[in-house]
């Protein structure tokens, strides 16, 4: 035989054995399918249990990080790239009173092109029907350009709101709650007159006592502040330099305070409101506990499906079947029923973020989360079918001709 009939011959091998392998694969997709939706009870059961673990994981993975985002907001739209605080402030909505002087400190630093004050207060706000409501009062410069109320909607600019007379912005979600209905009302903050000039869309607050932002000179009056007090410094880096390092020089420079880029402020605030406060505890052992209750729920249904079908993995033994063929069966059928049900559950978490969107506590779900559900969802699905195959494996096959 000649070199050329050689390669003709490997090469015809090599093809029948890509067609052959081809073949197979199509074969147990095939037979996987037609287990599944053979028995159309079992199978609404198996995509309604999958479905529900997608429902129950979503949602509260959702809500978690619409927790996470809610409790640094004001951080992460800030536009300030360092934050100067007193010392040990737990979260950026417990703030320390910080003198205005640490401010000017600021500027005299190398890589500061901005340094601003801003300033942060619980109140009370009397509605006009009488009821008090807990608020956090923003106080901020007119003229700022770092910390302004962010997503304005209704009215003029943040800027103008800030200077009109009287002037406060609140956020349009929590217009009701505050008895506000259009803009131009008036209520009280600590028996101060306040006249809302603006709404926002998407301000949230994990504490429910919404954020309202006035000027820095109104916020001062209300709590009858010193002229010199401020909670925080915004500080904007000079462009070339970074913040890291424009951070060591500030901190070298200024005893008494800390000095965190947004970043790390941001996660201060998660992790205190998370891991040391019992609404966050609460909310993380309940999606820990939804994660663990999926995972049963997918193994259980799946398991049963797969026990449903050991006559049919039976006679495929008695016909000679390889294991391996077994093995791509029951696996191939765990991927449809959880790429089915992941999809009919990620449309209903889809319905319930649309129609909870203007709620406090919205779930949110970004694409990443919701193509992380749906691998993690076929990930327990495969895993529920591994935990099945033993059972297939020792079948008898000698059963099925008894």
């Amino acid at each position: 035989m000649s070199g050329d009939d050689t390669l003709y011959a490997l090469k015809s091998r090599t093809e029948s054995a890509s067609a052959a392998a081809s073949k197979g694969a199509r074969m147990t997709l095939l037979i996987a399918w037609r287990n599944l939706v053979h028995d159309r009870i079992r199978f609404a059961i198996t995509l309604t249990g999958i479905a529900f673990s997608t429902i129950l994981m979503g949602i509260q993975l959702g809500m978690l990080l619409n927790f996470v985002h809610t409790i640094s907001t004001v951080v992460d739209h800030a536009g300030a790239d360092l934050w100067i605080t007193a010392e040990g402030v737990p979260s950026v909505d417990l703030a320390t009173p910080l003198q205005e002087r640490r401010r000017f400190q600021a500027m005299s630093v190398e890589g500061v092109a901005a340094a601003e004050p801003y300033m942060l207060h619980f109140g009370f706000l009397k509605r006009p029907d009488g009821v008090r409501q807990i608020v956090i009062v923003i106080g901020i410069d007119p003229d700022a350009t770092m910390g302004l109320p962010f997503a304005m909607v209704d009215g003029p600019s943040a800027q103008e709101a800030l200077a009109e007379p009287d002037g406060a912005v609140i956020d349009r979600l929590y217009a009701d709650k505050l008895g506000i209905r259009t803009l131009g009302e008036t209520v009280e903050i600590n028996s101060h007159r306040i006249r809302v000039v603006g709404f926002t869309d998407g301000i949230r607050t994990f504490t429910q006592a919404p954020y309202v932002f006035m000027s820095l000179a109104k916020a001062r009056s209300f709590f009858y502040a010193p002229d010199n007090d401020i909670a925080y410094v915004l500080v904007r880096v000079a462009e070339g330099y970074k913040p890291e390092a424009v951070a060591a020089a500030l901190s070298a420079r200024m005893s008494e305070v800390e000095v965190l880029t947004a970043g790390q402020l941001a996660w201060r605030s998660q992790y205190y409101w998370l891991v040391t406060t019992g609404a966050g505890i609460t909310l993380v052992s309940s999606t820990l506990l939804a994660l663990l209750v999926g995972v049963v729920i997918v193994a259980q249904t799946l398991y049963a499906s797969t026990m449903d079908r050991l006559p049919e993995y039976a006679v495929i033994r008695a016909m000679g079947g390889p294991r391996s063929y077994l093995y791509r069966i029951i696996v191939q059928q765990a991927v449809l029923g959880g790429v089915f049900g992941a999809a009919i559950g990620l449309a209903v978490i889809a319905v319930v973020v649309v129609f909870t969107r203007h709620l406090s506590s919205a779930p949110e779900v970004p694409l990443w989360l919701a193509f992380g559900i749906v691998a993690a969802t076929i990930a327990m699905c495969v895993t529920a079918s591994i935990g099945s195959i033993g059972k297939v494996m020792t079948i008898d096959p000698v059963k099925v001709f008894r």
